[in-house]
Formats: structure tokens, sequence, C-alpha cells
């Protein structure tokens, strides 16, 4: 598995940002992806409101069954906003995998990211014996490329 991390400032001058994530919940999506592979899968890691903090793995389906373009259904999307609204949670991570091109948003990805606010993970499965994850923020079609930080969560204090 390889993870990119950046650490040069982006086009706005800013040093790029770090999403820090449970190895437990990067191999449920890594095996989601594979799980899903040759179609793109696709999700959400919901946190605590402005926690920027990943912890509920939500795998969803991707409504358009294919291995180029993943659209959540829209009941199920709206069922899991709802949820979330319920727990006090928000997206923290958005995630999805390319199964023939490198983890990096698509035009398609970019129009499409509508939670500001999100890290957009991304695994590409077109290697069978390794992935590559990476995260990005995606503001107003600004893509920035971030740090991944994988815990464990068990050990953490």
């Amino acid at each position: 598995m390889s993870v990119a991390t950046p650490g040069s400032p982006n086009s706005h001058g800013n040093v790029n940002g770090v999403l820090t994530i449970d190895s437990a919940i990067v191999d449920a999506i890594v095996a989601h992806a594979r799980r899903d592979h040759p179609d793109e899968a696709c999700g959400v890691i919901a946190g605590p409101i402005g926690s920027d903090r990943p912890s509920r793995l939500i795998p969803m389906d991707n409504a358009a069954r294919s291995m180029t373009f993943y659209e959540f259904d829209s009941l199920e999307q709206l069922r899991v906003w709802r949820e979330m609204d319920d727990n006090d949670e928000e997206p923290v991570v958005i995630y999805h995998s390319h199964t023939a091109t490198e983890a990096y948003p698509s035009r398609t990805d970019i129009s499409f990211a509508g939670e500001p606010g999100a890290h957009y993970l991304l695994v590409s499965t077109r290697e069978h014996d390794s992935e590559e994850i990476r995260s990005f923020r995606i503001v107003d079609g600004v893509v920035t490329e971030e740090e991944i930080n994988i815990v464990d969560a068990t050990v953490e204090v």
C-alpha cells in the first residue's frame, strides 16, 4: 500500500493539511474497493461535528455501477445524511476508488465535490497486489493534496 505524503505549499501559499485516520478504517475502505472492483466503490466516514476526526465508516452503493464513475444512491444518501444529523455528525471523509487510473480526482470528481469541509480520499485498485491511497481537499474546483497520517486507534491515547 502506498500513501502519498505531500508537504509543500499549495497554490494559495498554505501548507497542505493532514488527514488523520485509523488504520482499521483504511483497511476496511481498501477491502470495500477490492470487493467492488472492477466497479468504483464509494462511501463516507462520519465524525463528530467540528472534530475533523473520521470515526464511523459508512460504505455506500455506487448507484452508477460503473468502472469510471461513482454516484451515491439519492435515497441512501438522504438516509445517511439524516442519520449523521441525528448523531451530531458530519461527513469528514468522502471516499471512492479508481479502478484503472491513479488515485487523483477526475474532472467529474472535482465538479461533484459538494462538501468543502470534507477530505476526499481516493484509492486506486489498478494494481492487483497494491493500492495507492491519497487524500485531497476540493473547494470551489481547487484540488489540494494533503498528507495522510494513518494511526492505530487501539494504541492511541
